[in-house]
């Protein structure tokens, strides 16, 4: 009998000796397969099981299989019913997708709750072909194409078996296992794959599945392959500031592969690639929006920010209390007949008489204007931003210092010429930002 495949199955469950297992078994053959040689190493794992409440009775006795069989092998056992009709309603999603999100999102909540580093689960070698040729028609990229991949707390210890292998060593082993009868039907994509697609043409092309899994081994080395290089190539064009992720345009604009590169980059933010290359030759200024990250067109780069809320807070300033919390480090002390000299940025020296209580901070508003010290006139800040060469994240950074309705300091840049205190001023407020 062919069991190609199960002894390399076995070293790879060796080596996860030392790890807190769980398997996901569904009651099927291939993870009642998986729980016979974890049970054959003599590796302790507990198992889950899943009741997706799709087959009726059917699935109450699978669950009851799965149940009966830890008991008499003293294994741990953890059950989930789920409503997944109603689940599948609520998300608009198809049924496989809905029982898929299910019973992850459920794994993680075993792991979270009982420390297992690892989750098993009964993924074999056709079940990549099938999720091969589902993606292959969807326009996807390498990493589609290599189907089911391990990933974090996931590994798949049967994924370089045959079905036929495993069918095999059921066989050899008198292992029993529940058949689900909506496997023979063409209800979900995957089983219509399965049935009339890769069965029958295993059947005339034996070899195929194992040129199959030669090809997968081609494609995860040049998946491999080609992450790095894209890795090196972020690096080189990629910095790091403080208020986000910087993209050289110029040295972007020079990549042969551009539309390739900012999917690869950009869609794990929510950015498609074509949203990318159309904010490349747009406006300064403007941004794309997911739902966790914000891309900026600037001058000279694409600033990737993660996504917070926009503040429209106004904080009083209570002068007689200097230790009041501000979201900036200001301090300020009354000047009685200052001694003339020339105030540095990062300091306000106001006319006190020309300020209207409470003074207080915000942030800036469209229309805004002041009339900067120094020059004549009024100018709006829109203006004095452009003019100060600021990104949008230092527009939206900026504090105002106001009285009333008017701006008497843009914090730490300019004060406004109408209330700047002289020497002729009977009291002067400093304020002074801490550098």
């Amino acid at each position: 009998m062919n069991t190609e495949g199960i002894e390399n199955t076995r070293k790879e469950l060796s080596s996860l000796a030392s790890e807190k297992l769980l398997l996901a078994h569904s009651g099927g053959v291939d993870s009642s397969v998986l729980a016979q040689l974890l049970l054959e190493q003599n590796l302790p794992f507990s198992v889950a099981h899943c009741n997706f409440q799709l087959r009726g009775s059917a699935s109450d006795a699978d669950e009851a299989f799965v149940q009966d069989w830890c008991k008499v092998h003293n294994i741990p056992f953890f059950v989930k019913r789920f409503d997944t009709q109603t689940f599948k309603k609520e998300q608009k999603q198809s049924t496989q997708l809905a029982a898929r999100t299910l019973r992850y999102h459920w794994f993680e909540t075993l792991r979270a709750e009982h420390g297992f580093s690892t989750l098993l689960t009964a993924h074999h070698l056709n079940d990549q072909l099938e999720t091969f040729l589902m993606y292959a028609t969807r326009g996807t990229g390498i990493a589609g194409l290599l189907g089911i991949s391990e990933r974090d707390w996931i590994q798949r210890p049967l994924s370089g078996v045959a079905k036929s292998a495993i069918l095999a060593y059921a066989e050899k082993h008198a292992i029993a296992w529940r058949e689900d009868a909506s496997n023979a039907t063409n209800a979900y994509l995957r089983n219509e794959i399965r049935n009339q697609l890769v069965n029958p043409w295993m059947e005339s092309h034996p070899e195929s599945l194992s040129n199959f899994k030669t090809t997968l081994t081609h494609l995860s080395e040049a998946h491999a392959f080609i992450q790095s290089q894209l890795e090196q190539l972020k690096k080189q064009i990629f910095t790091s500031k403080d208020q986000g992720i910087e993209l050289q345009l110029t040295a972007f604009e020079q990549l042969p592969q551009k539309h390739f590169c900012a999917h690869h980059w950009f869609s794990p933010y929510g950015f498609s690639a074509a949203e990318v290359l159309k904010l490349c030759s747009a406006s300064k200024g403007k941004a794309l929006f997911s739902s966790t990250h914000r891309l900026i067109r600037e001058r000279e780069v694409l600033l990737l920010t993660t996504l917070n809320e926009t503040s429209n807070t106004t904080v009083a300033l209570d002068l007689n209390s200097p230790k009041t919390p501000l979201p900036i480090s200001l301090v300020w002390e009354t000047l009685i007949s200052p001694p003339k000299r020339d105030w540095k940025n990062h300091q306000a020296a106001l006319d006190k008489a020309l300020l209207k209580k409470p003074l207080y901070l915000r942030k800036y508003q469209k229309a805004d204007y002041f009339y900067p010290s120094g020059m004549k006139g009024k100018k709006l800040l829109s203006k004095f931003f452009k003019d100060e060469k600021y990104t949008t994240l230092q527009k939206e950074s900026q504090w105002l210092l106001c009285s009333g309705e008017d701006i008497v300091w843009v914090v730490g840049k300019r004060c406004d010429q109408r209330f700047v205190g002289t020497t002729s001023s009977a009291e002067i407020l400093l304020m002074q930002l801490e550098q």
